[in-house]
């Protein structure tokens, strides 16, 4: 069974269409006006090895919120669609990434049940043209709309750059892993409730 997703969102603010499949090999195509926004999305489509084409565009002249918070909506929405039950999956991952300077956890449980724990503090409040704040806004969007409970923390880090990427590097890890099928009980809810 084929586990892809489109979907879109289109508000007075935003326009935002996404196509996911959750079983690729890391291809990508996305546009965002903010760049950094797009290098994270294209980081964690590779290293989740999830194919993703993503168009976004929104009022960034007023501010760039509305405009992430969306795009983690749009994309928690396509997870949520792309594994429907949730049946034979492993349910949760977790990943401890280091990359140069910095070093990141994430943790996941497609539980049903959204919440996010993130820790992270950044020197600058921009990397690249990405408001640094809206991190944790685009997570919790993701969070909610994937219906999973999210962990997200920098351990260290010297540079903001490496910090964030780390961080979307291990929740895509993460997010791999608690997708993946479960050889063992392919049929399987992964909850003794029977349903997730």
């Amino acid at each position: 069974m084929e586990r892809k997703a489109d979907v879109s969102r289109e508000t007075k603010e935003t326009k935002i269409t996404v196509s996911l499949n959750i079983d690729g090999t890391g291809n990508y195509d996305i546009a965002t006006p903010v760049g950094f926004l797009s290098h994270m999305l294209e980081v964690f489509c590779k290293h989740g090895s999830f194919d993703m084409n993503l168009r976004a565009e929104g009022d960034t002249d007023v501010d760039q919120h509305h405009l992430i918070e969306d795009c983690g909506i749009v994309l928690g929405q396509a997870f949520d669609r792309a594994l429907t039950e949730r049946r034979g999956i492993n349910r949760a991952g977790f990943f401890i990434y280091p990359m140069d300077d910095a070093l990141s956890l994430a943790a996941v449980d497609l539980s049903g049940r959204s919440y996010l724990q993130y820790e992270a503090r950044f020197e600058r409040q921009y990397c690249g043209n990405m408001d640094t704040s809206l991190f944790r806004d685009f997570l919790h969007a993701f969070s909610v709309h994937t219906r999973a409970n999210i962990v997200v923390r920098v351990i260290w880090g010297r540079n903001d750059h490496h910090k964030a990427e780390s961080a979307f590097k291990a929740l895509a890890k993460a997010m791999r892993t608690a997708c993946e099928p479960d050889t063992r009980n392919p049929g399987y809810v992964p909850s003794t409730k029977g349903v997730i």
